[in-house]
């Protein structure tokens, strides 16, 4: 017997294409009732800035065989049987080790990604043609516990003053979840550790100015109830989910990008699958310009060189990457106090 399945027609660049979605009819997000189709289709509707944000970078694809409630992997490299649209591109890992990953062009591949159970999209800081040099400087704003994203508002607003003082302009979304993450059009000159370090200068300066609100500490023992800014996420194959992309969460929650003059009144967990393509439909997408004006990270840098000039220096790398030089023990502070 056939199984379940039908087909939606996906416009693009070069016209239309047919994407077959199998198990049209599961259940995706159970507590909202949303389908592996209700998903595609939101695909199909916000196709066109999810590209536009995600596209022309490597992107790993999280994927749930049976559900947002279910185990998920990740994906990063086509798989065998992908359709002659989806593309790859070969890039670098913290390792040295290289590989090919998967490149969104089009709204038909965020659409084949749905129908190989993908739910959340993590896209590369930099451009498929010059991995290794990212053209967005990113910032995780992440509450920690005891705060909530009411918290992280004002922070991204004075995140906004810190960046345009030295000439960068901040964009910001929704994370999907309880954050914001600000971004910064950059120009493609620099390598990932400058760039992180680059988002360390401005993490400090940040907390320098908000000491009660803000902190840089990567133990969470040291953080206490403040916003923690993930400088880690700057490093190279360190992705977050990306503008429109769902979050597995039980509400479908989507990352959205949203206007600073809307941000003090913005309530997240309002900005679903179900919501957002109407959202966009009568307000359009706050990140169509983004990359129109891309500014120059040297200013950070600059003041990166004044802070280990006054005996501030790296941060800890996350767990898996290779020791880096100056980089400070990795054990935590409890525990180096004991031994």
């Amino acid at each position: 017997m056939a199984s379940e399945a039908t087909t939606l027609t996906v416009p693009g660049p070069d016209g239309d294409r047919e994407v077959r979605i199998s198990s049209p009819s599961r259940v995706l997000f159970p507590e909202v009732g949303i389908t592996k189709l209700d998903l595609a289709e939101y695909l199909v509707a916000v196709g066109d800035p999810l590209v536009r944000a995600n596209g022309d970078r490597p992107i790993s694809l999280q994927r749930f065989g049976s559900g947002i409630d279910g185990e998920s992997f990740f994906s990063k490299n086509p798989p065998k049987g992908a359709p002659e649209y989806v593309r790859d591109v070969v890039v670098t890992y913290p390792s040295a080790r290289s590989h090919p990953q998967l490149v969104i062009d089009e709204p038909a591949v965020a659409v084949w990604a749905a129908q190989m159970n993908t739910v959340v999209f993590h896209p590369w800081a930099s451009r498929a043609e010059d991995s290794d040099h990212p053209d967005q400087l990113r910032i995780d704003l992440d509450p920690q516990p005891g705060t909530d994203f009411h918290d992280t508002v004002p922070v991204a607003h004075e995140l906004r003053t810190v960046l345009g003082e030295v000439g960068l302009t901040a964009w910001i979304k929704t994370s999907g979840n309880r954050g914001l993450h600000v971004f910064a059009p950059i120009r493609p000159e620099h390598e990932f550790l400058d760039v992180r370090h680059a988002v360390i200068a401005a993490a400090r300066e940040l907390e320098r100015r908000m000491p009660d609100r803000v902190t840089t500490s990567w133990w969470k023992e040291e953080r206490g109830q403040r916003v923690f800014v993930d400088f880690n996420q700057a490093n190279r194959d360190r992705t977050m989910a990306g503008a429109y992309s769902p979050r597995a969460l039980a509400h479908a929650s989507v990352s959205t990008p949203v206007t600073w003059d809307e941000l003090d009144s913005v309530d997240p967990t309002t900005l679903t699958v179900l919501t957002v393509p109407e959202r966009l439909r009568t307000g359009g997408d706050p990140w169509e310009t983004m990359h129109e004006e891309p500014g120059d990270i040297a200013p950070l840098l600059g003041w990166w060189d004044r802070d280990l000039a006054d005996g501030l220096g790296e941060l800890p790398f996350p767990p898996d990457f290779p020791k880096m030089p100056g980089e400070p023990s990795r054990v935590q502070p409890s525990r180096a106090k004991k031994d």
